[in-house]
C-alpha cells in the first residue's frame, strides 16, 4: 500500500516544481501566453510541453524545441541580440566570453527578478568545466540586449521564452537542457575550423550536436575523462 506522504510525493513530482515569480514575470506570462497557446495547438503541441534550446554564436540563433510525443520539434527560432567574446569557450571569470556547452536549468535557475528583465542562469561552469578549472559565474540567458559574457535577447523574446520553460517545469519537467555551440556543426563547417585550437573540443560538442540531429532527443550529458560522453534517454 502507497503511503500518504508518498502518495503526496508522488502528486508533486508529477505537478512539477513553482517557478520563482514576480509581478514582472506574471505580467509578461499573461501578455504572451496567449499566442503562444495558439501556435501551439496549430502544431499540435500542449502548453507546458518539455522544453530544449540550442545556442548558434555564429548566426546569433537561439532555437526552442519542445516535446510533441517523445521526439522533440522545432518551435521557434530567435535572433540573439547580443553575446560576448568569440568562437570558443569561457574560461575564466572577466574574459567576457560566453560559454559552449552543455547546461541545464532547474527552478531555482529562473531568475524572475533580473537586472536584465527575466533571466535564466544556464550554471556555467559545469561539471566539465569544473574539472578543467574554468571559473566565472551568473552566465545567463537575459532580455535588455546587453551582453557582458550572457546570452542578450530583447525583453518580448526573452518573455515568451521564459513563458514557455516556465510552463514546462511546473507541468512536471525537472529541469530543461540547453546546449550551446559556436555554430551549426555540420561536417562541413567542422572543416572550415581545422585550424582553430578548439578543433578538438567542438569535435566533442559535435557528438551531442549529432546524438540531438539523429534522433531529435536531446541526449543526456555525462563526463568521463575530461570529456562529454552522450547517451540517449530510453
Amino acid at each position: 500500500m502507497i503511503s500518504l506522504w508518498s502518495s503526496l510525493l508522488i502528486a508533486a513530482t508529477l505537478a512539477g516544481t513553482p517557478v520563482p515569480n514576480t509581478q514582472r514575470s506574471r505580467s509578461a506570462i499573461t501578455r504572451v501566453q496567449p499566442q503562444l497557446e495558439t501556435k501551439l495547438k496549430s502544431l499540435g503541441i500542449n502548453w507546458g510541453s518539455p522544453l530544449f534550446v540550442r545556442i548558434f554564436k555564429e548566426t546569433k540563433e537561439l532555437e526552442v524545441w519542445l516535446q510533441k510525443d517523445k521526439a522533440f520539434v522545432h518551435f521557434k527560432t530567435y535572433p540573439i541580440c547580443d553575446f560576448s567574446g568569440e568562437l570558443g569557450p569561457k574560461l575564466q571569470q572577466g574574459d567576457s566570453q560566453s560559454p559552449e556547452g552543455f547546461y541545464f536549468v532547474s527552478p531555482n535557475r529562473m531568475n524572475p527578478a533580473s537586472s536584465f528583465h527575466l533571466s535564466f542562469n544556464l550554471g556555467y561552469p559545469n561539471k566539465y568545466e569544473r574539472a578543467r578549472g574554468r571559473t566565472g559565474d551568473f552566465l545567463m540567458v537575459h532580455g535588455d540586449c546587453v551582453s557582458i559574457g550572457c546570452y542578450a535577447m530583447t525583453d518580448p523574446q526573452i518573455e515568451e521564452i521564459f513563458a514557455l520553460a516556465t510552463a514546462a517545469l511546473e507541468k512536471g519537467q525537472p529541469y530543461f537542457r540547453v546546449h550551446s555551440f559556436p555554430f551549426r556543426m555540420t561536417k562541413e563547417r567542422m572543416a572550415k575550423s581545422k585550424g582553430s585550437k578548439w578543433h578538438d573540443f567542438w569535435k566533442n560538442l559535435k557528438e551531442g550536436y549529432d546524438s540531438f540531429e539523429h534522433t531529435k532527443i536531446p541526449p543526456n550529458v555525462e563526463v568521463s575523462q575530461n570529456r562529454y560522453v552522450f547517451n540517449t534517454p530510453k
